[in-house]
């Protein structure tokens, strides 16, 4: 964890609150408007994404995405992973520090718990938090020789087929270099963090947030030589859609993404911008595998 000696002063905190756990979770409607009227009688400007708003009953404060991505000095994150990944993404672009309070399942990128928001805000303002920086995948669509789209991803880029269950050729390479042409369902190139996300469903390899790498995974790959590769986070992974292949996807972080034609070239390096998640006590990784996946003693 990197924990920062001097914080610079909060004035401003956009929340973002997952509707549908809002629904979900009666709490998270009351909790998350105890912790705006706290944040508010400190003198702090609040926002609330505009779905969320209207599900927690703070439609006075409502925002929309493009005002919230320029607004804040932190992020209040109320949801699951998802909803963080998004936040983080946003975040990233500024710098902008995020707290996550899990209302989800896993819960790997949360701090905190619903129960545990109010205390988290008070170490939030007053500066008593460290941050984590993780690293980020930056991605770019390469067509006809030119850049036609660019995104940015925490856990994974995934190249998959949509609509029917057929195999493609996949053809990989590493700074530039033929690494394998795979025929399976999709390939997944992900983060140390993503790797307990879509990688590890896929049959990749666990890797420890601070490891500076990135893991290209082959999804139902038909051959059993083909395994996922851990490769440096400087290096620079391609993957080329075969010439007349169709019905081909890039996600982003399981969220977002484009439509990829035949000879589509998707290019994926570490990003220069960084997630930075706040933490309150001394992550360790491995507790959190050991209590996310049940791997308690016998």
């Amino acid at each position: 964890m990197k924990a920062e000696s001097r914080k610079p002063p909060l004035h401003r905190v956009a929340v973002v609150v997952n509707p549908e756990k809002a629904a979900q979770n009666p709490e998270v409607a009351g909790r998350v408007r105890e912790a705006v009227d706290a944040l508010l009688r400190r003198g702090l400007e609040v926002r609330v994404n505009a779905d969320g708003a209207e599900a927690v009953g703070l439609v006075e404060l409502a925002a929309s995405d493009p005002e919230l991505a320029g607004f804040p000095d932190a992020l209040v994150v109320v949801g699951g992973d998802g909803t963080i990944l998004r936040a983080a993404r946003t975040g990233a672009v500024r710098g902008v520090p995020v707290l996550g309070v899990n209302v989800g399942g896993f819960g790997f990128l949360a701090e905190v718990g619903l129960e545990e928001l109010p205390e988290a805000l008070d170490r939030l303002v007053d500066g008593r938090h460290g941050v984590e920086e993780r690293m980020m995948l930056a991605a770019e669509v390469v067509r006809g020789g030119e850049v036609a789209e660019r995104f940015l991803a925490l856990n994974d880029m995934v190249v998959t087929k949509s609509g029917y269950a057929r195999l493609m050729p996949i053809r990989t390479c590493v700074n530039g270099e033929h690494l394998a042409t795979y025929l399976a369902d999709g390939l997944i190139v992900s983060t140390p963090t993503g790797s307990t996300a879509y990688n590890l469903s896929a049959g990749g390899p666990i890797l420890s947030p601070g490891v500076r790498a990135l893991v290209i995974t082959p999804i139902c790959p038909h051959t059993l030589t083909a395994r996922p590769v851990v490769v440096d986070s400087d290096d620079v992974a391609t993957v080329e859609v075969a010439s007349g292949v169709e019905g081909v996807l890039l996600t982003v972080d399981g969220q977002v993404g484009c439509p990829l034609r035949g000879g589509d070239v998707v290019r994926v390096r570490r990003a220069e911008e960084k997630a930075r998640l706040v933490r309150l006590r001394t992550p360790s990784f491995y507790e959190l595998l050991r209590q996310k996946f049940a791997w308690g003693e016998r």
